[in-house]
């Protein structure tokens, strides 16, 4: 008598093991589609906080920026028409954080400190951390204060001057070249940089 072998038969693909496999599949792309979902919800979640917290530092950089700037121009203010007025300027009025507006009544220029006597005004730039880029803007401002005097018919003498309690030698050497008179900190007080054959510039 043979041995037979006896075969388990072979099931076929039916249509309800077709849908239940495709099922299957949009069940799995789903849930990943909700995993994605909630990983991009959580990844903006955290660059909102992020730029919430940047805009915090800022703010406080800012204003930290903004009381050390005043702290210097308190440091600055009391001594500053005595030293210029060793110089011989002669100035009898002081102020500061002087603004200046157009025709339709908009801001054009702000001074931090300004020295004035009847044939010239004097107007002082003072920042933290002194920097070239300062320097030019100080520039830009004195042609605009330039401008402002002249359509108000005054016709005195502008000078500028710059101060910082941080000023490396290549940013005090390009603002005495602007023409500029450079102030720095000396002490309790303040000194003014007046190199050997130098002339302010007179706008």
């Amino acid at each position: 008598m043979s041995e037979k072998t006896i075969r388990e038969p072979v099931m076929g693909l039916t249509f309800e093991k077709v849908w239940a496999m495709f099922q299957e599949t949009d069940r799995k792309m789903q849930e990943m589609a909700l995993q994605t979902d909630r990983k991009m919800q959580e990844t903006d979640r955290i660059v909102q906080e992020t730029a919430l917290q940047m805009r915090e530092t800022d703010r406080k950089i800012s204003k930290l920026g903004s009381k050390l700037g005043d702290l210097i121009e308190e440091m600055i203010f009391p001594n500053i028409m005595e030293k210029f007025n060793h110089l011989g300027y002669a100035f009898g009025r002081a102020a500061t954080n002087v603004r200046y507006r157009d025709a339709r009544g908009e801001y054009i220029a702000e001074v931090d400190i300004l020295l004035e006597n009847g044939d010239v005004v004097l107007a002082v730039e003072v920042k933290t951390t002194l920097t070239n880029n300062d320097v030019r803007d100080h520039l830009v401002r004195m042609e605009k204060l330039r401008s402002y005097a002249d359509e108000h018919q005054d016709k005195r003498k502008l000078l500028g001057a710059a101060a910082g309690a941080i000023a490396s030698e290549e940013v005090k050497s390009f603002a005495i070249k602007s023409g500029f008179f450079v102030l720095e900190q000396s002490g309790d007080t303040i000194r003014i940089s007046v190199p050997k054959d130098f002339k302010p510039r007179e706008w």
